[in-house]
């Protein structure tokens, strides 16, 4: 339901007192004034702290500095004067006991009123008192349809034009900003050069990087991995090359829904973050990384309102990729003890929300510790598949140090023997294949030659491998996966050899 339809449902309905989150207060006013219109031409009076009522020029300057007196307008106007009253920033007087009284009075007396109050917030923040009382309207972000249009006037008005091709890039692009800054950015792009071209694309993803860095919630992380980067994997890289072209209008029509995400789970250091970084890279669209941490805030219900805050930008930025790393860290403590039920509740909301949603917004969930994990998030539907990252076996293995010696030594590869540096790593994880590399360089360079093979046999020496200190957490894993509870990311799995070597004879 668009916020139109809602607001205007509400105003139909008679719900008195309505709270709208946004900190677009300019866009926001002039959809309510259109509302207004839509509902018999009401009234529309506005306020604010530092300049009381506006607008209107019988009430111009009523209430100045005082929330009470503002309220007391409302009852001042006759009862039968359809009349829309806006209260700018009115959230930071609800904790007063007689600003929320008064609201309280006004919410009975009302109902039978065609009159309705509006509060204007740049965040969610409501007493518990005032719960029963006020009525959330969600206001969103600008969509495709509401940009292409301040584009195209923009341009208008500076006598521009541009291709249509570059045009859906840009409107694509602006996805996620605030109708505000999309101005912003443009009129900077149009100052700089005098025009809109597909050069301005950077400007506007560092606005984005801006915006999205002020939430403290979601970081914008540059993929320049390529599935290439990736050593095995070959059946996870075979469903990701599938769905490649799900976010296609052509998928749309086909019937196909948009492909909702993927949870890794593995030992750690095996790619799961790699895949995550080379699925947006394949895919060319945006990676934004969700820290759960950050989600969890000192005031009651601050919590909910960022995990919501969370969804609706990440909406408005699909499609999109939302990579949640270590997600078993962040909600084992989701039965709710200890922290009021906070960590439940915004569990429970982020779930349904993977459930439910329709935007494409493919996310991608990496856990190292299966046991964590609540049920609820291994149930179908909430995720398109589960694959299970092992350790790689002896041709993967070869893989992956083929793929960083590549990067490292291009010109030179085939002076190294992949066939026994891989023999003799067993056990050994991705991450671990990498830091044997680089301590091999570190003795190649400490006797100021290159690296060669036997630096790396003697670099692997020295490393004992997480398969082998956490032995007990990786056959879990292990046993878990082959089991049969998830797929399994590489073709040519040792995963049954492995557990058999793990066990301790009785």
């Amino acid at each position: 339901m668009s916020f139109q339809h809602e607001f205007d449902l509400c105003l139909r309905a008679r719900y008195p007192l309505i709270y709208i989150p946004t900190q677009e207060e300019e866009r926001v006013e002039t959809a309510i004034a259109e509302s207004a219109k839509r509902q018999g031409n009401r009234a529309l009076y506005t306020w604010d702290f530092v300049d009381g009522y506006q607008g209107n020029p019988n009430e111009a300057g009523f209430a100045q500095r005082n929330p009470l007196q503002a309220l007391d307008l409302v009852e001042k106007l006759p009862a039968n004067a359809p009349a829309i009253f806006i209260l700018r920033d009115f959230h930071r007087f609800l904790g007063d006991v007689a600003i929320s009284r008064k609201l309280r009075n006004l919410a009975r007396s009302l109902k039978s009123q065609p009159k309705n109050l509006v509060l204007l917030a740049a965040e969610l923040s409501i007493p518990t008192d005032l719960s029963e009382v006020l009525t959330v309207v969600d206001f969103p972000l600008p969509t495709l349809a509401d940009i292409r249009p301040e584009i195209e006037r923009m341009m208008a008005a500076m006598g521009l034009s541009m291709l249509p091709r570059a045009l859906e890039e840009m409107v694509r692009c602006c996805q996620g900003l605030s109708m505000e800054r999309i101005r912003r950015v443009l009129a900077k792009a149009i100052a700089t050069h005098g025009s809109l071209n597909m050069e301005d694309l950077d400007l506007i993803l560092e606005e984005k990087r801006q915006t999205i860095r002020q939430t403290q919630i979601l970081d914008f992380i540059p993929a320049s991995q390529t599935i290439a980067d990736i050593g095995g994997l070959d059946n996870l890289k075979d469903w990701l090359l599938l769905r490649g072209s799900g976010f296609s209008e052509q998928a749309r029509q086909y019937g196909l829904p948009h492909p909702r995400g993927l949870l890794l789970v593995g030992i750690q250091g095996t790619g799961k973050s790699l895949t995550a970084k080379a699925i947006a890279h394949h895919w060319h669209l945006p990676l934004l990384r969700l820290d759960v941490g950050r989600l969890f805030a000192g005031l009651v219900g601050e919590s909910e309102s960022r995990t919501r805050q969370m969804i609706q930008l990440a909406e408005a930025l699909a499609p999109c990729v939302l990579w949640i790393d270590e997600i078993d860290k962040a909600f084992a403590g989701a039965d709710g003890r200890g922290d009021s039920g906070t960590t439940s509740r915004v569990f429970g909301t982020f779930i349904t929300w993977l459930a439910e949603k329709t935007s494409p917004v493919f996310v991608v969930a990496t856990a190292n510790n299966i046991q964590a994990l609540p049920p609820e998030l291994l149930r179908k539907g909430r995720f398109d598949e589960i694959f299970f990252v092992g350790l790689p076996t002896t041709e993967e293995r070869k893989a992956i140090f083929s793929v960083h010696l590549s990067r490292l030594r291009p010109h030179n590869i085939a002076a190294y023997d992949l066939e026994r540096v891989a023999y003799e790593t067993p056990d050994f994880s991705g991450a671990e294949i990498e830091q044997s590399l680089i301590e091999a360089m570190h003795l190649g360079f400490s006797q100021n030659r290159d690296f060669t093979t036997t630096d790396i046999l003697e670099a692997v020496s020295q490393i004992v491998p997480l398969a082998r200190t956490a032995q007990e957490q990786v056959n879990v894993l292990q046993e878990w996966a082959a089991s049969g509870k998830a797929r399994l990311a590489s073709r040519h799995s040792t995963l049954g050899l492995r557990i058999r070597q793990f066990e301790q004879p009785d």
